[in-house]
């Protein structure tokens, strides 16, 4: 599927597992496309904030990252580098149980699912194994999630992730965005 041009900005409202809120805004330079944002929520009892800067090369490979988390009191930064061949590095220390992820995904984020549907050429109704750097939103651990996406029609991707035990059918809109992330986001603009 061909996307168009990412709009300049999208916000999400987050609902169902955690209550908050998310804006994205979107550029393009010779690198690639860029994706900044903020997430603000509260999930179990436990309020955080995240606000991301993701660079990405032109094939919609990750290649670097810095993301601020802030919850209990306390603010981490986490750098993130990657050549775009599945190498990692956090906080400029390899990342061997990374190996192989081409994708970064934020817990805080419901946007980072766009980055897949862009990259990958998805056949119909064929899942398509999307393992990624999966940070968390408290205390921006850094791990590996297995994931998969199938491409249902233009705009329906079934999603999931079995270490969560969680499969859902993704919205996306024209530009490769979220329209409807089931218990998690819906796009407001």
């Amino acid at each position: 599927m061909s996307f168009v041009t990412l709009p300049s900005a999208a916000s999400w409202r987050h609902g169902g597992t955690r209550t908050g809120f998310e804006v994205a805004f979107f550029s393009h330079d010779d690198r690639g496309p860029r994706a900044e944002g903020t997430t603000t929520a509260t999930e179990d009892g436990k309020s955080w904030v995240v606000d991301y800067m993701i660079q990405l090369d032109d094939s919609w490979l990750t290649r670097s990252a810095r993301i601020v988390g802030r919850s209990g009191g306390s603010t981490i930064v986490t750098v993130i580098e990657t050549d775009g061949r599945g190498h990692w590095q956090v906080d400029g220390v390899a990342a061997p149980h990374l190996q192989g992820c081409l994708d970064l995904d934020l817990e805080a984020s419901a946007m980072t699912n766009t980055f897949p549907v862009h990259r990958l050429r998805l056949p119909a109704n064929r899942a398509v194994a999307a393992p990624a750097a999966y940070v968390r939103a408290v205390g921006l651990e850094v791990g590996r999630l297995e994931q998969t996406y199938s491409q249902q029609s233009e705009e329906h991707y079934d999603y999931t992730a079995p270490a969560f035990d969680f499969a859902c059918r993704l919205v996306y809109d024209q530009h490769g965005l979220i329209l409807h992330y089931p218990g998690i986001a819906t796009r407001i603009q």
